[in-house]
């Protein structure tokens, strides 16, 4: 006859405790049971997000190129993305999205078992909506810190684009917050592992921010993750490039410098702009060091085409934000 529990010798009870807590405790974390690597794959984010490109809809998390030694995922939506670095002294995310995807970033965190609240840094590539839209909540729940350049500084702190932008009209405003350390342009954040460097890249707005994530150990692969922001551009109705010389030669500028840039693997803001999702899913080659030269010149060319039909007096073409 078994025995009771309540007689089991002691290590024997003590030992089906222990089995039965542990098996409570994984069904309780089960939603957040995600591998960091395997099981946060970029075939699983395609297929997800196949024919869904929503700012808000809500895409699993992705690791980003394991063979750069970059501890990097995709942790965005199906249309915006929002890059989670692990410095191994604190996590380090560039761009929130929308504000109606705050949750959805955080959730994803939490998926791949990192705390929210060892966030240390919020950095983003421009100054829109969709791409900073979240930072006040995400500011609010992690407690990071902000770092930008001067000129996306001032916008983040009025909440509204500059007065300059080609797109002023026509981007909604965003919750304000506030930039803890403003950056020179080229100048970098150490954060545990990482060196994070800030590049100027004023082509799609003027506060344009493009970043390059590289191992600061001397033993780490010398590779780069280019985190390189929107480089098109694109206008308010009514807005004339050819009637603003310098805005022009500002997105120029931004052209030769993305083109310059430490490029082995390229991340977009929109992941549509660098084919991401495919890439991650292996259906196209994820490492590349040409990947950024391509992306400005594709940026360059449709500036020259706007400029040309402008000189024509052509209707301005109807283009989405890619």
């Amino acid at each position: 006859m078994t025995k009771p529990a309540l007689f089991m010798p002691r290590a024997r009870r003590s030992h089906r405790l222990l089995a039965a807590l542990t098996a409570g405790a994984l069904a309780l974390l089960a939603p957040y049971a995600f591998a960091r690597s395997d099981d946060a794959s970029g075939a699983r984010l395609a297929q997800a997000c196949a024919g869904r490109d929503g700012w808000a809809e809500p895409a699993p998390p992705a690791r980003i190129a394991s063979e750069t030694g970059i501890k990097a995922w995709y942790v965005g939506t199906c249309g915006i993305t929002t890059l989670l670095l692990d410095s191994d002294d604190g996590l380090v995310l560039i761009d929130s999205g929308v504000a109606e995807a705050a949750d959805i970033v955080l959730g994803n965190i939490r998926k791949l078992g990192f705390d929210p609240r060892d966030v240390r840094w919020l950095l983003s590539s421009h100054e829109h909506h969709d791409h900073v839209g979240g930072h006040a909540a995400l500011r609010r729940t992690t407690g990071a810190k902000t770092a930008a350049l001067a000129v996306a500084a001032r916008s983040f702190a009025r909440g509204k684009i500059s007065p300059e932008d080609p797109q002023r009209g026509r981007i909604a405003d965003f919750p304000p917050f506030p930039v803890d350390r403003i950056l020179a342009d080229g100048g970098a954040l150490a954060v545990g592992s990482l060196k994070i460097a800030v590049h100027a890249t004023p082509a799609h707005t003027p506060g344009s921010m493009s970043w390059t994530i590289a191992r600061s150990a001397a033993e780490a692969p010398a590779m780069t993750i280019a985190y390189v922001d929107s480089a098109t551009t694109i206008s308010a109705k009514g807005y004339r490039f050819t009637d603003h010389p310098d805005r022009v030669a500002q997105a120029r500028n931004g052209f030769s410098v993305i083109r310059n840039l430490p490029c082995h693997v390229l991340v977009t803001p929109h992941p549509s702009a660098s084919d991401l999702f495919a890439r991650l899913a292996g259906k196209a080659p994820l490492i590349d060091a040409g990947a950024c030269a391509r992306y400005a010149a594709k940026a360059s060319a449709y500036l020259d085409t706007r400029l040309t039909q402008e000189r024509e007096d052509a209707p301005q073409a109807e283009v989405t934000k890619p």
